[in-house]
Formats: structure tokens, sequence, C-alpha cells
């Protein structure tokens, strides 16, 4: 027997005539200097403006499968190019600015970026990255920017104004009916291990993608709602968000590039989301902030996700105490589109004393629990192995490489490098990154594990831990930490993590007070510096 269903194709362009149409009136929000309301427009303006850009686009010589790269802040503009590039069938391209100029320069070359759409705040970032980009061939600046020096460092690129572009353009466009397989968009690996890799989206992965994050037990997203994407639209599509958005309604807020906590603060009580999503040194800048300005008002605000990194319980329990915010927990790579996993406390099946873990999969995210010997463990919240993954989108390789990258892949299986346990509830509870593990005296120590711990502490802003080598245990914790403005001492710190670890020989005797701790281009703890710094005794280490 056959199916009698209609073959519909999933693509991009469905998400957008769908917003523009049935979601006509909800907005986009994009913040300006204080926080202050900058730019807002309806979802049907937008889909003229994104019909305007590939009409642009497509008169500057872009065709199917070329990439149109961004080099943008979360704003308006960015999300125009969202839809228009994959929905006219090329691919868009976020460049992640903050990644080192020769992480850029190799990114932009490998994926054949040839068109490239800069915000003008950036143009002074890009300028010195543009005569090494052979390929490009137009940008475009979105604002109001200084052209002529663009051009001169060109090398025979055209530069163009994004506004002028869309003035002469029509706000019509016949969207192709393109293969949902083809592909879409693409997003670059931060590079932590190696070079970046390329992961290329199709039509499909990310239609799937973004109506799986719409689920109760993910963002829950209605048209009641406006989203806060504080999330880059670089970081792997900025989680699906403002597709998401338009296939339910809920109006977008971006902050541009305010977003330290102040501005972020303001811009919060002006546009009055009701959901948002970052990463946790957002949301914990964020918290000190309200906490050092009471009048700070986050009243509009009901759940916001952290994305990234692990969420310390005690972040967890200031925002739903004293804001009554839920902080809900979303685990992911750029390999993953990236959703994989969502944690939301309570409900009716929830057991008193569960842990706050990385949540439970996602329906169409297949997961499995590896051992050093290459088996298959059991889901009961005590075997400890990688994490391995497939699904509809999950990638299966990296763009232009035939390599295995040092074995990246399982029989099909992406392997995630994740450390943890699957509890018999289905949910994930990760304790480490493989190569982040401590392996002391034949034994694993979880740094993550006493990461949270030691946020625990109330003079605790943050804490890192590495392993560092050791001449009779091979490698044990070093606890690099900021303090607030608190004084407490590395004995007391240990003390305190003394009395909260079952096993006393993983607490670290090894102990470094910092500023601020370093961050890779996505946020995370760059924990390859602080092991350099350490290597090259660039650190005040403390023994107790």
């Amino acid at each position: 027997m056959r199916s009698t269903m209609h073959t519909t194709h999933l693509r991009i362009r469905r998400i957008l005539e769908h917003g523009a149409r049935v979601h006509a009136n909800s907005r986009i929000v994009t913040a300006g200097p204080g926080g202050a309301r900058h730019e807002e427009v309806s979802y049907a303006e937008t889909a003229r403006n994104a019909a305007r850009l590939a009409n642009a686009l497509r008169a500057l010589g872009v065709g199917e499968g070329d990439p149109v790269a961004t080099f943008m802040w979360n704003n308006q503009q960015h999300v125009e190019a969202y839809f228009a590039v994959p929905a006219m069938g090329a691919v868009v391209h976020p460049l992640n600015i903050r990644l080192p100029a020769e992480q850029l320069i190799h990114i932009a070359c490998h994926a054949g970026d040839a068109y490239v759409i800069v915000d003008h705040s950036l143009v002074p970032s890009f300028l010195p990255l543009l005569p090494h980009l052979e390929a490009v061939r137009h940008v475009i600046v979105n604002g109001p920017a200084d052209l002529a020096a663009l051009r001169e460092a060109a090398a025979g690129a055209e530069v163009h104004d994004y506004q002028a572009l869309l003035d002469g353009a029509a706000d019509t466009y016949d969207w192709p009916d393109l293969d949902e397989r083809s592909a879409a968009a693409m997003c670059y690996t931060s590079g932590t291990t190696g070079r970046p890799k390329g992961v290329v989206y199709s039509h499909r992965s990310v239609y799937l993608h973004s109506v799986e994050a719409c689920l109760p037990d993910a963002f829950a997203l209605s048209r009641e709602d406006m989203a806060l994407a504080v999330v880059p639209q670089f970081h792997v599509l900025a989680w699906s968000l403002p597709y998401a958005a338009f296939l339910t309604g809920a109006s977008l807020a971006l902050p541009d590039r305010f977003l330290a906590a102040a501005p972020l603060a303001a811009f919060i009580a002006e546009a009055r989301p009701t959901k948002g999503a970052g990463v946790p040194t957002i949301w914990g800048a964020l918290l000190r902030h309200a906490e050092e300005n009471p009048e700070t008002d986050l009243s509009s605000l009901r759940e916001i996700v952290a994305g990234g990194a692990a969420v310390p319980a005690s972040m967890v329990r200031a925002y739903a105490h004293r804001h009554g915010i839920a902080l809900l927990q979303a685990w992911g790579m750029t390999e993953t589109s990236p959703l994989g996993s969502f944690y939301r406390p309570g409900g009716p099946h929830s057991r008193a004393g569960t842990p706050v873990t990385q949540g439970r999969f996602t329906p169409s995210v297949e997961a499995r629990l590896v051992g050093a010997d290459g088996q298959e463990l059991p889901w009961d919240g005590q075997a400890v192995g990688e994490l391995q993954v497939r699904g509809p989108w999950v990638t299966a390789s990296y763009h232009g490489d035939d390599e295995t990258h040092g074995g990246a892949f399982d029989d099909g299986w992406l392997r995630t490098g994740d450390v943890g346990r699957i509890l018999d509830d289905g949910q994930l509870d990760l304790t480490d990154r493989l190569k982040d593990v401590i392996k002391s005296g034949g034994e694993w120590i979880s740094s993550l594990a006493l990461e949270n711990h030691l946020a625990e502490h109330p003079a605790v802003v943050e804490a890192c831990v590495v392993g560092v080598p050791d001449d009779t245990w091979g490698e044990r914790p070093l606890a690099c930490v900021v303090l607030g403005a608190e004084p407490v001492d590395a004995a007391l710190l240990k003390t305190f993590l003394t009395e909260r670890l079952e096993q006393r020989w993983q607490v670290p005797e090894y102990w470094s007070f910092l500023s601020s701790i370093p961050r890779n281009s996505t946020g995370k703890h760059d924990k390859q510096e602080i092991r350099e710094r350490h290597r090259n005794a660039a650190l005040t280490v403390i023994t107790v």
C-alpha cells in the first residue's frame, strides 16, 4: 500500500510565507544605543524586504548553491538575509565575528564566500580581513559607513549600500521550488580542537529542527510570545529562533551589538520579551546587574534558555526565587543544528531530588552511550560513557572534507566528545568533555562537577577547572576562580568543596585567582588557554 499524502518539500520559503501571511502583524524589534528601540518592522514587511534582497543578490550574480556570508549582529537585516538567501536557492553563511582573524580568513576561503553582508559597526573589524578574502567579489554594508575606505581595501571587490540595493529592487520574488535536501545554511565549529569544520544544513533539517524547537518541552513558543534572541545569529543559526518565530507568530527582540548587561536590561524593559535565549555568561551578567541595580525591570520575562555551557544550579535558583523567571537548559552542538536535548524542571513526572540535567532528548534525535571498549552502555543513571547521536538534523560529514576528523563519526553516529550518563527516564546528565576529563591516578575527575560546586559558593562569580601535570598522579585539578566583593581564600574554598564531594581525593590542591576566565568565540571557558598559561608559568598558582 502507498500513502495518499501530498508530497510537499520542506523549504525555508514556506516558513517565510507562513509568517508573512498568517502572522503578518508579528514584529521584529531591534535595539539601539542604551537599549532603546531602534527599528521595528512587521513580519509582512520583513518578507517584502527579503524579496527585495533576493532580487538585489540575483542582480549581483548570486546563483543556486552560492554561499552568501554575513558578518553581522542580531538585527532585522540579518533576519532578512536568513530568509532571502536560502529561499532563493543560495546558502546563508553567518561568520562568527568573535573568531581570530586567521580562523575567519580560513573559514571564508574554505566556504568559497564571494558575497558578504557586513554591519556598519563591524566594518573596522572586517577591513583587515578583506585583502585576504580572495574569493569575495561583492561587499554589502548595512548602515552608514565609509564605503570609500572599503572600496580601497577591497582589491577589486564591489562595495554596495544595503538599503540602496533594497530601494531599487522589487518587493516580490518568484521563489524556486527547491529540493528539501539542498543546502540552505552553513556554520563552522568553534575550532577548539583544530581547524573549524563546516556543517551544511538542508532546508529539510532547518524546517524540522525549527518545528521541534517550538514544542512544549522545548522553547514552547506561541504568537503570544516575544522571543529575545541574545544567542548570536552566527552561533548555529541562533538556535533556529528566527525560523521558529515565523512558524509560531512569536515576535522577535534583537539586541544588535548592545549586549552588555545595562543596555540589555534596558532593552528588556523597553521591548517586554516573554522568553529569551543566550549563553550562561550573558544571563549571569544580567543577574548580577539586576542585583546591583534593584530598579532593573525583568518582569516581562517568564523563561530564559541557556545553552553552550552548563548552568550553575545557584543561577537557576536565583532567577526563580528573586525574579520569578525559569532558567532552562539546552544541550547541542553546531553539528546537531544545535538542539539535542532540553531541560524543563517540574511537571507531572518529575521526581523529588532529581538533579538539574541537560534534559530529555528531542523526539528526532537518537542517542546512545558508548564505553571505552566500544560497547553500548545502559540508560541506568550509573554507567558513564561518550554520548553519540544521529538524526535528521545531525550532520553525517563535514563540508569539503573526506577525512574522518580523528574519528568524529562511528558507524553513522556522531561522536559528540561529551561524557556523561543517561537516566532511566531519558534525561541526559553530562559530566564533562572527553578532552577536559581529569585523569588522576587512574581515576576520572569531572571538571564540570567541581565547577558547579564552586559556583554554589556565594563569593564565587565563576570557576573553571582544568587538569595539570602531576609527577605522582599524572594529572591533578587546578581550580581557577573569579571572586566577587566578598573575600575568601583557597583554604576556605577547599573546605567548601570537601563538604560536598563524596571522594575527598577529587578536591583540588592547586588554586589560581583570576580577574576573569578566558573564553573562546562561543562564550565557553577557554581551557586550552588556561592550560597554556599554566604551562608557560603565566598563572599565579597557590598550593593548599
